[in-house]
């Protein structure tokens, strides 16, 4: 399960014993502070009463953190884990609560679903969304950079000093008593 696991999902465990591996998937978006109450109640009461030492203590603490914060690495025994942030698992004290596990067993359904299907649309998912976003932020600078060239453009004075209107000391035909230079102010004023 930890191989398939969806950046949503939040993972619950009874800490330091063994027990089942519970998960919740939240909604694109949420954080572990989103969850509902009764939710966070649901997932750790489960986890207590599929623990073999956990179910038959008082209390038992129960730790979850988001799925992209586990890690596996080759020299754990099978359903043991690890963190890659330790600061960002939560730990929270859970008692003994047969109703609200008796209710969930009621309404419990197996399913069989192709999580790594799963987990590849979602990742799909998330790239195209990426990709909007990167195109959106290209068109957004390419419009900025436009705009910037248009207001850079509109106070040059490039557009009204260009060489063809312009006349040199060098264009003017010299003459020996300055009449040229005479003609030249005449014509500009």
């Amino acid at each position: 399960l930890i191989k398939y696991g969806l950046p949503e999902d939040v993972w619950f465990h009874v800490d330091d014993l063994s027990s089942a591996h519970v998960y919740l998937r939240l909604k694109p978006g949420q954080t572990l502070d989103d969850i509902p109450e009764e939710a966070l109640i649901d997932c750790c009461s489960l986890c207590k009463a599929n623990s073999i030492q956990g179910c038959k203590k008082s209390t038992v603490y129960i730790v979850f953190t988001r799925w992209k914060n586990l890690k596996k690495t080759s020299g754990m025994v099978d359903g043991q884990v690890g963190y890659h942030r330790p600061n960002n698992v939560r730990r929270r004290q859970t008692e003994k609560n047969n109703p609200v596990v008796r209710q969930l067993e009621k309404t419990k359904k197996e399913l069989f679903p192709d999580l790594a299907q799963e987990q590849a649309a979602r990742m799909r998912e998330i790239q195209e969304v990426k990709k909007a976003h990167m195109r959106a932020e290209a068109k957004a600078k390419k419009l900025q950079d436009l705009e910037r060239a248009r207001l850079k453009e509109e106070r040059s004075y490039e557009r009204i000093f260009s060489q063809d209107k312009m006349t040199s000391n060098a264009d003017m035909n010299a003459t020996v008593d300055d009449s040229a230079a005479v003609d030249y102010e005449d014509d500009f004023m």
